[in-house]
């Protein structure tokens, strides 16, 4: 029977990419979005990561449709940035709702599922995790926190056989980037800063957690995994 893996995010850019690839290696695929939309393959179930009754039900939705859940990936999440000293309480509080405590629901909801015979948890965090970035405070801290969130749930639930990982992407160019990513300043900047030349692709994130799916190796658990293309250690 194949395992079955909660994807949050699943409807577009690197969260659809990782269902994808999820599927293509033969897991089945519970696509969690808002709206209940996933591609092709996927069993879309409406779900609102920042509201803890849409975590439960969502999560009992997959399990009864599929049978069980064998693992989550924590992708769903929001970008917003701005000058630190006019960023306004509700727009940081936004960003760390959706980026790290809507993590620590996740986990916490999918538990009881993976309690029974372990399970592994991908959780997507950023290279700006370590960084100091202008006007992106609440960005780089919910991030940060990811990381926390990730090892220490790693080391509270490594004896349920439950590992718990964090994928840190640096720049990555999806459909909703694109232009932006392939021309102008920004573009110049990546191919000058980036050791490999520029921005990755969400297929490359989605192959590296897929992969953590696929080898199911019991020893690894509680590390942030940065893929960056050298980015945040070039000096």
């Amino acid at each position: 029977m194949a395992k079955v893996i909660a994807v949050t995010g699943a409807s577009r850019g690197i969260g659809a990419a990782i269902a994808a690839e999820l599927m293509r290696r033969g897991f089945t695929v519970g696509s969690l979005t808002r709206k209940a939309i996933g591609i092709d393959g996927t069993l879309p179930i409406a779900c609102d990561v920042n509201d803890e009754a849409s975590l439960k039900k969502a999560f009992k939705t997959l399990a009864d449709k599929a049978g069980r859940i064998d693992g989550l990936v924590n992708n769903a999440g929001v970008h917003l940035y701005g000058k630190s000293a006019e960023l306004e309480t509700a727009r940081y509080e936004e960003v760390m709702d959706t980026n790290a405590r809507s993590v620590f629901l996740c986990c916490r909801e999918v538990y009881p599922y993976l309690e029974r015979a372990g399970g592994t948890i991908v959780n997507i965090g950023s290279f700006f995790d370590k960084l100091g970035v202008k006007q992106n405070l609440a960005y780089c801290a919910s991030k940060a926190a990811v990381g926390a969130i990730t090892r220490c749930l790693a080391v509270e639930w490594a004896p349920k056989k439950i590992r718990v990982l964090d994928v840190a992407p640096g720049y990555i160019e999806t459909e909703l980037n694109a232009e932006a990513m392939k021309k102008g300043a920004l573009r110049a900047f990546l191919e000058a800063r980036v050791p490999t030349g520029g921005a990755g692709g969400a297929e490359d994130v989605a192959r590296l957690v897929a992969a953590l799916f696929s080898e199911d190796i019991p020893f690894f658990t509680g590390e942030t995994i940065y893929l960056d293309g050298g980015q945040g250690m070039a000096h």
